[in-house]
């Protein structure tokens, strides 16, 4: 408990496996087991063909990060009393965009933000903070396109801290926080993709594409 949200503090934090949640001062946590997605042992559920099949989105990269996190922080969620995204926060992963680290899917529809994730980048591994979802399917739809390019990329893990159904059912597994701490490290040892994001492609298009028929 303590301490400050400086960008300094946040990189040592997340490379030591602590990420800040909650309260102020804020309260760092390093929970035990780990919820942890491969990029390649990503499931998409039924749910997720769904909103992929019905058509209309559009994802973008690093396009609106502020919209993005402060979605996150309106996102009523029932399993909490009120939102761990205080201005504080905000206001320091913004800073954390701005340095090269942070970073966000957005799913569009209509010219319109319904959807995104958001998160910090270190080495072969990201981090996911939050997400949000206006429309059904959205938030889904934007990390599978995430994922999708953190493994086109070599990514070793997406990191989603605790459980959620959510990254249960998309394939998320609780590791021991010392199996975490490891592979964390080894992560560290590549070069962190920093700067502003982009997709190689249609990631939309090549999801589609990799999807088997409906039964």
């Amino acid at each position: 408990m303590g301490g400050d949200l400086r960008p300094e503090r946040l990189l040592l934090a997340y490379s030591m496996g602590i990420f800040p949640w909650q309260g102020s001062p804020p309260l760092w946590f390093s929970p035990d087991p780990r919820w942890v997605l491969q990029p390649e042992r990503l499931r998409v559920d039924r749910s997720a063909r769904r909103a992929l099949r019905r058509g209309g989105f559009e994802l973008r990269m690093d396009s609106a990060f502020e919209d993005v996190i402060d979605a996150c922080a309106q996102a009523e969620r029932p399993d909490q009393d009120g939102t761990w995204i205080t201005p504080d926060i905000l206001e320091a992963y913004v800073e954390m965009h701005r340095l090269g680290f942070g970073h966000s899917v957005e799913t569009w529809l209509d010219g319109e933000l319904v959807g995104g994730v958001y998160g910090l980048s270190l080495g072969g591994a990201f981090f996911g903070e939050s997400m949000f979802s206006w429309q059904d399917g959205a938030s889904k739809v934007a990390l599978i396109g995430l994922v999708d390019q953190l493994r086109a990329w070599g990514f070793d893990l997406l990191d989603c801290q605790v459980h959620t159904d959510h990254v249960e059912r998309l394939g998320a597994e609780p590791w021991p926080r010392q199996r975490f701490l490891a592979q964390l490290q080894r992560s560290l040892e590549r070069p962190t993709r920093r700067g502003r994001w982009q997709f190689d492609g249609d990631p939309l298009a090549a999801r589609l594409a990799a999807l088997e028929p409906e039964a």
